[in-house]
This record gives structure tokens, C-alpha cells and sequence, in this order.
């Protein structure tokens, strides 16, 4: 097993340059964190995990949103003064497509300023999300086209 791991760190050195694992990196975060956050959400609902629903400080509900903002900040912070290699480190990319997954997820909320998640109202996030998943599913799919295309549109 070791050694298909080593094989498959060399294919994606080789393949892909630092930009696109970074893109690949960050779609990947989002999708999963994503998932995730709607799976744990709706067993929380379903009576498991802690006891009122969720995250709680000073008698008042955290929405999962405001880790998101603070994650985005460190990541925007990391942007703005941080080394190249820390702007081109895995985790960066992991935390910005996690993130910006927690932010996405509440997006129906922001927008109305009202807590829709559990209403029809808040179906709006799940449809964003989806046409994030979508949309980067095909730009990564494309990545060896889109080059390609750039060029041929150029020409006359």
C-alpha cells in the first residue's frame, strides 16, 4: 500500500503544478466539508450529539458560519503577508475550500438574516453549494482544455 501512496505523490507532482493542486486541493475540501456539515447537522437534528441542537455559547446558538469567516480571515491574513510557501501549503488550500464550505453552508441565513436552515428558504444553500461543486468539478475536468481554448480564442 506504501508504495502506491509514493506512486500516486509522484503522478500528482508530475501532473499537476503547484496552482492546480492548490485549485484541486481547495474543491476537495469544500465538497467533503460540505457533506460533512449537512451529515452532522441532520444528526444532530435526529437527537444525537449535544444536547440543544448544536454549538452553544452563553445561552446563545454559534452558527458554523462564524468558524468559517475566521478561518477565512487567517487564510486571507496568510494571503496578504505570508511566505510564498505558506500561501502555496496544502493547508492553505484545505482551509480555504473548508471554509468557504461552512460559510455556503449558512448562505440561505446570511442572506435573509432569518435562521432558515431547517425551512424551504434554506434549500438555497444546498443549491449554491451544489453549483460550486458542479462549477469547479468542470474546471478541474477541463484544466488540460481550458489552455487550449484560451489560445484558439486568441488567434484570429
Amino acid at each position: 500500500m506504501r508504495g502506491r501512496w509514493s506512486r500516486v505523490k509522484k503522478e500528482w507532482h508530475a501532473r499537476l503544478n503547484p496552482a492546480t493542486q492548490s485549485l484541486v486541493l481547495s474543491w476537495t475540501a469544500f465538497t467533503a466539508t460540505f457533506a460533512g456539515v449537512r451529515i452532522l447537522t441532520h444528526w444532530i437534528r435526529d437527537g444525537h450529539g449535544p444536547k440543544g441542537g448544536g454549538m452553544s455559547f452563553g445561552g446563545r446558538h454559534f452558527h458554523h458560519y462564524n468558524i468559517g469567516i475566521a478561518v477565512l480571515g487567517v487564510v486571507g491574513g496568510v494571503g496578504l503577508r505570508g511566505s510564498e510557501e505558506r500561501r502555496r501549503h496544502p493547508a492553505t488550500a484545505v482551509a480555504y475550500g473548508s471554509s468557504l464550505a461552512l460559510i455556503v453552508d449558512e448562505l440561505a441565513l446570511l442572506l435573509d438574516l432569518k435562521n432558515v436552515y431547517w425551512k424551504s428558504d434554506g434549500r438555497k444553500s444546498v443549491d449554491v453549494a451544489i453549483t460550486v461543486i458542479a462549477t469547479g468539478a468542470t474546471v478541474i475536468a477541463g484544466l488540460p482544455f481550458w489552455s487550449h481554448a484560451r489560445r484558439a480564442l486568441r488567434s484570429r
